[in-house]
C-alpha cells in the first residue's frame, strides 16, 4: 500500500543557500524498512540521507538512521546538525536550548544558538562529538601515492593517522594550500588502501585558507562510501579537532574555521572547538550554519 512521507532538503555547514553539504531529512519514518530507506538514500543520491521516528522518546530524543547511497552510517557530522535544524523548525517551532539524536554510536547532543532574534531560525548549531581514540599510522609514502601528491608535500614531523569521534578517518597534514589543491587522488588506490585501515575517509588539511579570516583548508575523500570528495565532513573534521590537540599544532583549546568543499564547487564552513583537559579528556565541538531548501512529499510502500 502506497503512503507518503514528509521530507526536507537542507543545506548544512553553508554560509548561504545553495552551498555547505546538501541533506535530504525524512521525519515520520518508521515505516519504512532498512531496505527502502537504503533504496530512498540510493535515489536522492546525496552523501547521506536521514530518516527520524515519528515520535521523540519518553526523555526527549529523537531516533534517527543515516544513509549514504551505498549503506548505514552508525554517526555522520552534517546529518546530525540538519536533522537537528529540521526538527527544531518543522517539528518544535519555537526556539530551544538543545537536542539529543540517538544514533548508531548512542546519543549525541545539539545546541543550538540563535541570534538577537530567538523567534527565527537558529544561526548556528553545535554538537559534541565523543572522545576521540587513535589507530593505525600510514607511511607518507603510501598515502602520497594514494592522493596524487609528492611525499615532501606532507608534514615530515607529523603522523598520517586514523582518527575516530564515532567514525574514523585518516588525517593527513599537508604543508601548503596549494599542495592540497593539487592534490588528484586516485580511486583504485584509495579503495586499496580502505581495505587495510578502519578509515573509509580521508581528511586531508592545510593550515593555510583561501578565504580571508578562516584558518584551515580542508578536503575530504570517501570513494568507498561512493563520495569522490564530501563538500562538508562533520565527523572527519571532528576527528581533525582531535589531531591537532593531539599533536599540539594550536595548544590545548582553540576554536577555528576550516573552509571545505571548495574544489567540488559547494563552499562549507565548519567551526572547530576543541579543548585538552587537565584530565586528558578532549572535548570535542563543531558548529555550523543551516539553511532550509525545500520540502515535499515522498510516495512510499
Amino acid at each position: 500500500m502506497t503512503f507518503t512521507v514528509p521530507y526536507y532538503i537542507v543545506d548544512v555547514f553553508a554560509e548561504s543557500k545553495y552551498a555547505g553539504n546538501q541533506l535530504a531529512v525524512f521525519l515520520d519514518a518508521d515505516g519504512l524498512t532498512s531496505e527502502e530507506m537504503q533504496r530512498i538514500a540510493k535515489e536522492v543520491n546525496f552523501s547521506e540521507t536521514t530518516f527520524v521516528a515519528n515520535a521523540p522518546e519518553a526523555d526527549g530524543s529523537y531516533r534517527v538512521r543515516i544513509f549514504t547511497p551505498e549503506s548505514e552510517l552508525p554517526f555522520a557530522g552534517h546529518p546530525t546538525l540538519g536533522t537537528a535544524y529540521v526538527l527544531q523548525r518543522i517539528r518544535s517551532r519555537e526556539p530551544i536550548a538543545a537536542l539529543t539524536l540517538r544514533l548508531g554510536v548512542g546519543p549525541i547532543d545539539v545546541a543550538l544558538e540563535y541570534g538577537d532574534d530567538a523567534s527565527e531560525a537558529p544561526n548556528r548549531l553545535w554538537m559534541r562529538q565523543l572522545q576521540p581514540t587513535f589507530g593505525a599510522k600510514v607511511p607518507h609514502t603510501r598515502i602520497a601515492d594514494v592522493l596524487g601528491v609528492d611525499a615532501g608535500d606532507i608534514e615530515d614531523s607529523l603522523p598520517v593517522q586514523e582518527v575516530s569521534t564515532g567514525l574514523s578517518s585518516l588525517i593527513v597534514p599537508l604543508r601548503s594550500l596549494n599542495a592540497l589543491r593539487s592534490a588528484r587522488p586516485n580511486r583504485d588506490k584509495q579503495l586499496e588502501l580502505a581495505q587495510a585501515l578502519e578509515s573509509k575517509a580521508i581528511l586531508a588539511f592545510a593550515r593555510e585558507a583561501v578565504e580571508p579570516g578562516h584558518d584551515l583548508h580542508v578536503r575530504v575523500f570517501v570513494e568507498t562510501l561512493g563520495i569522490p570528495e564530501d563538500p562538508a565532513t562533520g565527523s572527519a573534521n571532528g576527528a581533525l579537532i582531535g589531531y591537532l590537540l593531539r599533536h599540539g599544532l594550536y595548544g590545548d583549546a582553540f576554536e577555528l574555521h576550516a573552509e571545505q568543499g571548495y574544489a567540488v564547487g559547494r563552499p562549507s564552513l565548519l567551526s572547530l572547538r576543541g579543548t585538552k583537559k587537565s584530565d586528558g579528556a578532549y572535548d570535542i565541538v563543531v558548529g555550523g550554519r543551516c539553511f532550509l531548501i525545500a520540502r515535499g512529499e515522498w510516495f512510499a510502500g
